[in-house]
This record gives C-alpha cells, structure tokens and sequence, in this order.
C-alpha cells in the first residue's frame, strides 16, 4: 500500500482544496472532546509511534521523535497531550473504517501440479510511465513466459487475487519454512471491483458482497470465476522480503513494520505519515484507540477514511473482511504545527 506523501494544515475555519478538489476544513480540538482517551493504552501507541518518527524530516517531527525516546510507557499520555493537538479534518465524506491483514497462501520455490499460479516480480519495462499490460494480458500471454520473474507458486488464484488487493503475505513453503512478499509496483491500470461486477450481474446482493462470498463465488462457478478475475485489468507485482522478524508485521508505506490493531492505512493527503490518529470506531465492535497512520492504499482516499491493520492469517483476514464501520478520526500534530496557521482573530 504506497501512495505520495504532501500535508496541508489549516485549523479553525480555514479551507484548502485536496489533489482530488475536494474542499477540507480542519479545526483544532481538545483532548476532552476525545471520547475514551484516557481509557487507552497510550504506551502501546508510542512504541508504535517511535517505530516510524525517526524517518519523518521536518524538524519539529525530528524534535518530538527526540523527546519520545526519554518516555516510559506510563508517561506517554502525558508526552501526547504537552506536545501534541488533535486536529479534525473533514471534507463532507461520511468516516469509514475498513481493514486489512496480512495473508498466508500455501506455495512453492517451485512449480509443481498442485502450486502452478506464479507470484511475479515487476518486469523492468513495466516500470515505464503509462499503464503496462493488463492482467488479462499477463496471464493468458506470453510476457512472462522464460524470464525467471517468478518469486514462487502457489495453489489458488482466488487467494492469489486477494493478496494482490492486501499488497503483502507470506508462503507456507511444504517444508514447513516460509517467504514473505511485499509490495514490488503494479502495471499501471485502475483497479476495478470485482465485488461490483457480481452485482451488476446479479450473481450478489449488494449486502451480500465480501471478500469471503466472492471466494465462494468463484470457487463455485470456476469458469466463470476465472473471467470474473481477468475483470479487474490491475495487476500488482511482488519482492521478496528478507529483511523482517517473522514476528513483525509486513511492511507499510513507510518502509517499516505495521503493528496489529495500532497501525492504520490513511491518505496523506490529509494524514501525514506517522502521525499518530485518534480513532473512534463505531459499529457492532465500537473501538477508541490511538493509531499511527503508516501506510496507504489506493482505496483509502479522504480526510474521514482508514484502514485498520487487523494481523496476519486467516482469522485477521475474517475479521478485517466484516469490517465497514462510521466513527471518526483526529489526527494528532505537533502543537506548533497545528496553531502555527490560525488566523489573527482566533
């Protein structure tokens, strides 16, 4: 999940217009009106919050990465509440708060009758400015074919889609090792819904569509499944990633591990990377938590719109797949930065 990193801040009334030209408001809050914070386990989020700051330029983030370090756990409230102001950006998007999670196929170094479906590295002439050859070209053509671009195989397309969508996982090697992927670049086509395509058919109810009853879908009818997958022309290659703890998250935008339940995907348009959000979660689980915004997506546009990092396997999958909830997000900045722009009269 990769996307620009540009920040505007404005408070109080003033208004500027995003990349998209959507207008945004940004006002400043009190720590009060963050419904549940002293409730949280601020600790938890500065550890997460150092695993990033010390990569953010700017000298006033240099400066509070700097302080962090010299604050237990137990203190951390008091290191975001003297440093920091929350700030609610909004412009005129209703909040929604999606998830994500890291997969785990079954694969291997090489290809066999069971593990056949390739997990590609990028072509370098794939990487030219424009969009590339569509999926439907990379999978029925011979582009691929002989070039040694192949990380590993594994044994289901459907799950192989999915993890294109999530961006990063890991490979169950049959010796009982494993390989983790990342994010290597993608051919340059918009991504198109394959969710959305199921409805447009009538194969699926809109309140039916999920990641688990497109799976199911598609298993069911696998001719048509097949085609339904060559639907989205996006295709998203990989690199072998060598360089992370198994126990460690995959890596985000920000070229560092995601934590479960602490990190979120958001767009930097609004959002800077690393900075920490307060999240407030609606829905059937309601959740108040302090998140570090590190990492991005291609769905994840708007000043009110996050993705939550739920884990690794099959049971984060499940539980990031129900998640499309309202609430609201506060991002918070260093208090210089967030006052720094408020007209004379405030």
């Amino acid at each position: 999940m990769i996307a620009a990193l540009r920040s505007l801040f404005l408070v109080g009334a003033m208004t500027t217009a995003s990349a998209a030209g959507a207008e945004a408001t940004r006002s400043i809050l009190s720590f009060d009106d963050l419904e549940g914070w002293a409730a949280d386990d601020h600790g938890a989020a500065l550890s997460v919050f150092l695993n990033t700051c010390g990569d953010l330029n700017d000298p006033d983030w240099r400066t509070l990465c700097a302080v962090a370090r010299t604050y237990e756990g137990d203190a951390a409230r008091a290191f975001f509440e003297l440093f920091f102001r929350p700030v609610l950006v909004e412009d005129g998007k209703d909040a929604l708060f999606t998830g994500y999670f890291e997969p785990e196929l079954d694969g291997s170094r090489s290809r066999t009758d069971r593990f056949k479906y390739p997990i590609y590295k990028m072509p370098p002439e794939a990487r030219a400015e424009g969009p590339w050859l569509s999926r439907r070209d990379i999978l029925t053509g011979d582009a691929m074919t002989g070039r040694g671009l192949e990380i590993a195989w594994v044994d289901d397309p459907v799950e192989l889609f999915f993890l294109q969508i999530q961006g990063s996982g890991r490979i169950r090697l049959p010796d009982g090792g494993g390989l983790r992927v990342g994010y290597g670049g993608a051919n340059g086509h918009p991504y198109r819904s394959i969710g959305a395509e199921l409805i447009r058919r009538g194969a699926l109810g809109a309140h039916e569509v999920s990641a688990q009853m497109i799976r199911a879908w598609v298993r069911k009818n696998p001719e048509a499944g097949a085609e339904l997958l060559l639907h989205n022309p996006s295709y998203v290659f990989f690199r072998e990633v060598t360089r992370v703890a198994p126990e460690l998250g995959p890596l985000g935008a920000m070229n560092r591990s995601v934590t479960t339940m602490r990190s979120i995907a958001a767009d930097p348009e609004y959002t800077p990377l690393g900075s920490p959000v307060w999240v407030e979660k609606d829905g059937k689980d309601p959740m108040r938590r302090l998140m570090i915004a590190q990492d991005t997506g291609a769905a994840i546009k708007g000043a009110q719109r996050a993705d939550i990092f739920f884990g690794t396997g099959d049971a984060a999958g499940q539980a990031a797949g129900r998640l499309k909830d309202p609430g609201r997000m506060v991002i918070l900045l260093p208090i210089q930065r967030a006052y720094a722009l408020i007209p004379d009269e405030f």
